[in-house]
């Protein structure tokens, strides 16, 4: 915390998080950056140390937070009356926030645009490495022990890669891919062709994406209506050697059809850094289809990169208290699209 004599204008403020959050997130750099800006009760602790201490909870202003947040209902904040705002420094706040919550007005804030950055950058490396059948030939070479034949390849000239869905993701992988010389197919019904034509890209039915495109990548929410939405009748009209990118949620593919088909097209290619099940069953084949790659979301903010949500938090609170609108504030029905 800060030495010397506190403002007395200063906030009152405490960071609740997990401990292994508050060290991906904050830091000693941050903590020192928060404690310049608000006058902490006491040092990080998690949601069962603030729980221990309702004195403290009674005195707070403001919470910065993140993995691990206290769930905030009408018995957190019968006890956190004086709660004004909470800087959450991650992506979802659905898990911690209640009707109570909303129903107090308390601004709050959530670092899911940070989380996006790392998304895209892992999304476009993927796409370009999917554009040259860099897996197949990976894959074929450990098996084979030694160089195998080249086969066909989209590249990344005049080849097509097709987004679904153009919120925050989408919209960075679509940037991204400007330098690049490919066209760019998208499918989402809530995009108009004005808006679609000022992004560079060209709207198309789902079906029609599947077909089309070398590489598909999927960044749609997971909310009750996109449960299954990909099927496996889309990934039966793929190009052939074209790859599938996961870094959404497995629930809105439905893997068990997806799995039949890569059984029989071992041509395509299915990258999948989210699953469902999460991880998979024992005995789910995506563990051994050769055609198959699983990582363990390593799309997301990782390690250094959790520093950005912090330090946007930090943003978040200065512009809270100098009376500005927050860039990132979330409200009752944002919040449910934050899956």
């Amino acid at each position: 915390m800060a030495s010397g004599k506190p403002d007395s204008r200063m906030h009152n403020g405490l960071i609740i998080l997990d401990s292994h959050a508050f060290e991906s997130i904050y830091g000693q750099e941050h903590l020192e950056m928060i404690s310049r800006r608000v006058r902490l009760l006491a040092p990080p602790m998690t949601r069962t140390e603030a729980l221990r201490h309702p004195d403290l909870l009674a005195q707070v202003d403001v919470i910065f937070s993140g993995w691990g947040a206290p769930t905030m209902d009408a018995s957190f904040l019968a006890v956190a009356k004086k709660l004004k705002a909470v800087f959450y420094g991650a992506g979802t706040i659905r898990y911690f926030t209640s009707d109570e919550f909303w129903a107090r007005d308390i601004a709050v804030s959530s670092a899911y645009a940070m989380n996006a950055v790392p998304v895209a950058e892992y999304t476009l490396g993927t796409i370009l490495l999917s554009l040259k059948n860099y897996w197949f030939h990976a894959f074929e070479i450990k098996r084979a022990r030694r160089l195998t034949e080249r086969v066909r390849c989209a590249g990344g000239y005049g080849s097509k890669v097709g987004l679904i869905s153009l919120g925050m993701i989408g919209r960075l992988v679509r940037e991204r891919l400007r330098t690049f010389d490919v066209e760019v197919l998208a499918y989402d019904p809530y995009v108009d062709p004005v808006e679609a034509a000022k992004l560079g890209v060209e709207l198309v039915s789902l079906d029609e994406l599947f077909s089309e495109c070398d590489v598909v990548s999927l960044h749609t929410p997971w909310l009750k209506e996109t449960e299954g939405m990909i099927e496996g009748r889309h990934f039966e009209r793929m190009k052939p050697r074209a790859s599938f990118i996961n870094t959404a949620r497995g629930a809105i593919v439905r893997e068990s059809e997806m799995t039949e088909v890569l059984q029989r097209r071992t041509d395509l290619t299915a990258l999948l850094d989210v699953t469902w099940p999460d991880p998979p069953a024992e005995d789910s084949l995506l563990w051994t289809l050769p055609n198959v790659i699983i990582t363990p979301h390593i799309a997301g903010s990782r390690d250094r990169e959790c520093r950005r949500m912090g330090r946007l938090m930090i943003d978040e609170f200065d512009r809270w208290n100098r009376g500005e609108p927050l860039q990132w504030a979330i409200s009752a029905e944002k919040s449910l699209v934050l899956a």
